[in-house]
């Protein structure tokens, strides 16, 4: 019966890399005028990673988790078919970062390449990914979520300081016939979004300059109330339509994994959708934002958890605006995988 099925992408494996040095919530009160309370009542998190060292980028991250994800699920470099990296932070304008991830793990000779649509990255991501291996061009695919964000922040800018956080995670996406791997995903756009949420200078419109610099042109750009409001409208919106179209009431979701940016955006749009905060992944409070980085960190945290056919709903909201939903039924034990990959925390 189940060669029946139609072959779907599916997830294998899951693995993560957060840095080693933690900047907390009183080490950035002595840096820029706020405190404790300030940001855990405002965003929920208590503290970030930082990727510390000279000429280490967002693919020194990304390569690591691939290196623990290959190592877990017995994939060897010839195996990979395709490597796809979200990121908004990338090492150079060019060569991409997927580049740059495949020399360091020892890929050769396969496609590879970047997708940018900030914080919702990993689904697009995910979402070109699936093509591959619904259509059986591919049978190994690794996408990574990988992003520095420390390197495009103004740490004199409380509004935008506090939120942000490095890390990297990437999962493994096989063909299935089984019924369980991706179902269903969403994409929307909304450009007219870019004057909220963005990075001014560094592009082809404004490049570098000594002026740029010097007026910080290069971190990012957010007004908080705006981006608030749309991110919960959007990632209600997308992930409710993902439900409908699905047949899905909230007491069949098994989990739910939201873009980790706030923690009163995730608790706002839990309440919209009725789903309650038990069945939701939460891990800002370790990491902040790590912009592509957080669905899969949080899969990565909680793989322990999972179990072969849950269901779980993804959903993100970035700069662009950008936002996207998915659902998918788990494909493996979580538990007995996450004990091959040294457990949750930096490799």
């Amino acid at each position: 019966m189940t060669s029946l099925l139609p072959i779907r992408a599916a997830i294998t494996g899951v693995h993560g890399y957060v840095p080693d040095y933690v900047l907390d919530n009183a080490e950035l009160s002595r840096m820029v005028d706020t405190s404790d309370t300030w940001i855990t009542e405002r965003t929920g998190i208590k503290e970030r990673r930082i990727l510390k060292g000279e000429g280490l980028g967002t693919s020194h991250m990304a390569a690591e988790a691939v290196r623990g994800l290959m190592r877990k699920t017995g994939t060897k470099p010839a195996d990979v078919d395709l490597l796809i990296c979200a990121t908004v932070t990338p090492d150079f304008v060019h060569p991409c970062t997927a580049n740059l991830i495949c020399d360091m793990v020892g890929i050769r000779n396969i496609g590879s390449f970047d997708v940018q649509a900030a914080c919702s990255g990993f689904i697009y991501a995910l979402a070109v990914a699936r093509q591959f291996v619904a259509a059986g061009t591919c049978r190994k695919v690794i996408v990574v979520g990988a992003d520095k964000m420390s390197s495009i922040v103004d740490y004199t800018d409380r509004a935008t300081c506090v939120i942000f956080g490095d890390g990297a995670a990437a999962v493994l996406l096989e063909p299935s016939r089984d019924g369980t791997g991706i179902m269903d995903i969403i994409l929307r756009s909304d450009g007219s979004g870019a004057k909220y949420l963005h990075q001014p200078a560094g592009g082809s419109r404004m490049p570098a300059s000594a002026e740029t610099v010097a007026k910080r042109l290069h971190s990012v750009y957010q007004e908080g109330a705006a981006v608030y409001k749309f991110a919960v409208a959007g990632m209600s919106e997308v992930t409710r339509e993902i439900m409908a179209r699905n047949n899905l009431r909230p007491d069949m979701i098994d989990w739910v994994v939201p873009h980790q940016a706030n923690r009163r955006i995730i608790e706002t749009t839990a309440e919209k959708l009725g789903l309650p905060m038990d069945k939701v992944m939460i891990n800002i409070h370790k990491y902040g934002n790590t912009t592509a980085a957080t669905i899969p960190l949080c899969l990565w945290d909680y793989e322990d958890k999972l179990k072969v056919g849950d269901r779980m709903l993804l959903a993100a909201f970035g700069g662009g605006f950008t936002w996207g939903g998915a659902y998918l039924t788990w494909a493996y034990d979580g538990a007995a995988a996450a004990g091959k990959g040294n457990g949750a925390g930096a490799v």
